[in-house]
């Protein structure tokens, strides 16, 4: 599989740009004529049923050299309700699996099931090897891009007994974002929730979401500043050592790229 475009992921930490990544680094990838699957033979994509004229946008958490430029990424931006860091350098699991190259790989292959559908995907970030972007360029991306729906990828860094995934829905902030882009973000965030949850056989968190696996804030610059429907999935805790498993495993990122697809369609639909 040749790596075209990347995807931001975020822990429950914010992440963005503030002008680090240049925007010309993010832009649509098109509907294919065909995709090449895993054992290497074409498929065919035309007329695929769907998401045609749906534009979604795809933000992987963090990025690989956020680490490397404390600097940059320490910056603050402005929030819409305060102020935070640009972005920050994500967890990892005790392996030393990081969660930038976790989200990345499960954006990529969201994106390959999304534009086989015939979905416009735009990617927040080229590579995993760059610095950012800013939380606050993250949700404009998806904002000029007036996408229909955008998804930031994530993986949780709790305690080692917290287990579990939820998904992460904005606030209402006066002054800041609206009611119909809450409204929506809540029944995206719903969407994505029980597709997961049906996709994966991954349990609820017990440590964020009341219960129910969703979680309003606002505290998070991608949500805040989101003008179109938007949500971040915590697809586990890395410091869990059965979640941690499933999250380094390469079959297991597939089904979750597979169980998130589903669940954009569904809402979409």
């Amino acid at each position: 599989m040749v790596l075209a475009l990347g995807v931001a992921a975020l822990t429950a930490c914010d992440g963005g740009d503030g002008g680090v990544e240049d925007s010309r680094s993010s832009r649509a990838v098109p509907p294919p004529t065909a995709a090449t699957q895993d054992g290497g033979s074409p498929r065919a994509t035309e007329g695929a049923p769907g998401l045609r004229g749906k534009t979604i946008v795809i933000d992987p958490g963090h990025n690989g050299g956020n680490a490397r430029n404390p600097r940059a990424i320490n910056r603050q931006v402005d929030v819409g309700n305060g102020k935070k860091a640009c972005d920050t350098t994500g967890t990892s699991t005790n392996a030393g699996y990081p969660e930038h190259a976790f989200a990345w790989d499960v954006a990529f292959r969201l994106r390959e099931i999304l534009a086989e559908r015939g979905a416009r995907v735009v990617l927040t970030r080229s590579d995993d090897k760059g610095v950012g972007p800013c939380v606050d360029r993250r949700a404009e991306i998806g904002n000029r891009e007036k996408a229909d729906a955008a998804i930031s990828i994530h993986a949780d860094g709790a305690g080692p007994g917290q287990h579990g995934f939820h998904v992460i829905e904005p606030a209402l902030i006066r002054g800041v974002n609206n009611a119909t882009v809450v409204e929506e973000s809540h029944r995206l965030a719903l969407a994505v929730r029980d597709a997961f949850a049906k996709g994966t056989g991954l349990p609820y968190s017990n440590y964020r979401g009341g219960g129910d696996a969703i979680d309003r804030r606002d505290d998070l610059g991608g949500l805040n500043l989101s003008k179109v429907p938007k949500v971040f999935i915590e697809c586990g805790n890395m410091r869990n050592s059965g979640d941690a498993g499933k999250l380094s495993n390469a079959a297991f990122r597939k089904r979750i790229a597979q169980s998130l697809a589903q669940g954009l369609q569904n809402y979409l639909s």
